[in-house]
């Protein structure tokens, strides 16, 4: 099985699954491009807790922990398979890294997954698990969850942090999906880029402090977080390539990006 990189996708609104536009389009093409993985392994931002769990449901339920949305929406499911022995080795991983990497035999598929890997692989025949992110320890802590996590690479396995490049929902005012990012959402996202570009790990683990408008951007860290399991999942050396930029609703980037 080839090695596979890790990814960060913004996941936007539930909506991104329905509505046509850079992004939908950019994740519908991916999953055929990148190719086929043994199975995927998704640190959502929609799935908090205190302590690292790991989810090996065997056959997870499609969850819709989102309100006022189209009555389709509620109405998709993804009825992929769990990955219960991935997800149990993740977990083992965790554990012998001393993070921690409790197994929730029960947890479903969020939107944080289950959108952005339908649009990837809408014929739900890859096995697919999630984890846990724990906003209250910060990136840090995420980088090295990815990077005890790294080596499930050599063995097929997708890593996949779901989240968003910027994430304040308050300042959404109703605007169309198509329009433009203002100046303090698109000096936020640059700054990312650039960072992660030229490999500026302090910077990035310091971004509250070093990037332009970031308490804007994210008044809360949980939809950046999967960004850091992203790229420890990548390697202590690892490469970082943007492979989307778009904006949806001007507030929300929706970059994505690969760690090899």
């Amino acid at each position: 099985m080839a090695r596979m990189p890790s990814l960060f996708v913004s996941h936007g609104a539930p909506t991104l699954i329905l509505q046509d536009g850079p992004a939908h389009r950019f994740l519908a093409g991916y999953g055929a491009a990148l190719g086929k993985p043994a199975a995927i392994l998704v640190a959502s931002a929609h799935w908090e807790s205190d302590a690292l769990r790991v989810s090996t449901a065997p056959q997870p339920e499609t969850i819709h922990d989102f309100y006022g949305f189209p009555k389709a929406l509620y109405e998709m499911t993804y009825p992929a398979p769990g990955a219960p022995a991935v997800a149990a080795r993740a977990a083992a991983m965790l554990r012998d890294a001393g993070l921690g990497g409790g197994e929730d035999p029960n947890r479903g598929f969020d939107h944080g997954a289950w959108v952005p890997i339908k649009l990837m692989y809408p014929a739900a025949d890859i096995p697919v698990a999630q984890i846990s992110i724990q906003t209250g320890l910060g990136p840090a802590h995420q980088l090295a969850v990815g990077r005890a996590l790294a080596p499930l690479r050599d063995e097929g396995v997708l890593i996949v942090g779901s989240g968003s490049t910027t994430h304040n929902l308050a300042e959404f005012r109703g605007q169309p999906a198509e329009t433009p990012a203002p100046d303090w959402v698109a000096a936020f996202a640059e700054w990312a880029h650039a960072a992660l570009s030229e490999g500026r790990l302090d910077d990035l683990l310091a971004y509250r402090s070093k990037a332009p408008h970031a308490v804007r951007n994210h008044p809360t860290e949980e939809h950046f977080l999967p960004l850091f399991t992203a790229l420890g999942a990548g390697g202590p050396k690892a490469r970082a390539e943007r492979i989307h930029a778009s904006t949806t609703f001007g507030i929300l980037a929706m970059d994505a990006y690969a760690f090899t």
